[in-house]
């Protein structure tokens, strides 16, 4: 039975931000993730899930400036001291929000620039960064993002995000298998599942085109997805980041035969 996380940076966005995660509970959800935590504090953040029931299971790392267009600095040479910074701050969030994993974003590449040397400093960085996720008991993420959507990104592929994997040395790195661009930048969603499996600790879901609702109308038949989840044992979280068309509410019917509703 695949277990559904309901991503309130996406979803909900007809209520303030501290609002949905009672608008998440009501349609059924029981777990929650989202991009980013740092604008509300820690303990305004645990007190809505503790209220609500509901279990945090993915954030992101800090990711430099986003609303100048910064996607991540895990990959961005110089910048090492703030991506520990940044670390650091997602994991006193991951404590005081008990989330097992934690999204570390890599950042994009200039058309100009080395890109091994872009892959190295991410390397690096991750294998500083790993262990102390580790004691935290916080596994770290990596997401291949497709290149129409962000262009220039370090990680565009499932086979480069293993190749930095292994440079780091670390051994608490894994995969997150975000379904949304694995189908905008190579398709054959079952066969890759199936070939790193091993090191996939997360999934995410949203339609093609259009990042919408997991539905009927899009080219993903996301029933026998879900089914081959289960069929090959997948045991972890599915998050749903995708853009309701509408009111959030109005777009669940794709959910409603694993026990989620508007």
């Amino acid at each position: 039975m695949p277990r559904f996380a309901a991503n309130l940076s996406m979803m909900f966005n007809e209520v303030d931000f501290l609002d949905r995660f009672r608008a998440a509970q009501k349609c059924g959800f029981t777990a929650v993730e989202y991009l980013f935590p740092y604008a509300h504090p820690k303990a305004e953040l645990a007190e809505r899930l503790n209220g609500e029931g509901l279990q945090q299971v993915l954030f992101n790392a800090p990711p430099g400036n986003w609303d100048k267009g910064e996607r991540g600095i895990g990959g961005v040479p110089g910048r090492e001291d703030e991506l520990k910074k940044s670390i650091d701050t997602a994991l006193e969030y991951a404590a005081a929000l008990k989330c097992p994993r934690v999204h570390v974003m890599a950042g994009t590449v200039p058309a100009d620039a080395d890109r091994n040397r872009h892959r190295d400093t991410f390397a690096a960085n991750l294998a500083w960064a790993a262990p102390r996720a580790k004691q935290a008991g916080v596994e770290l993420l990596m997401e291949p993002l497709n290149a129409l959507d962000f262009p220039g990104y370090l990680v565009g592929s499932i086979a480069a995000a293993r190749e930095i994997i292994k440079l780091s040395g670390a051994g608490n790195v894994f995969l997150q298998y975000d379904v949304y661009h694995m189908q905008m930048s190579q398709g054959r969603l079952a066969q890759s599942f199936r070939e790193h499996m091993d090191a996939i600790r997360h999934v995410q879901i949203a339609g093609v085109p259009g990042r919408h609702e997991p539905d009927s109308s899009q080219e993903i038949n996301f029933p026998m997805l879900f089914l081959y989840l289960d069929s090959v044992g997948y045991p972890g979280w599915i998050g749903c980041e995708y853009r309701p068309r509408v009111k959030t509410t109005a777009g669940l019917g794709w959910a409603v035969d694993w026990g989620i509703q508007g």
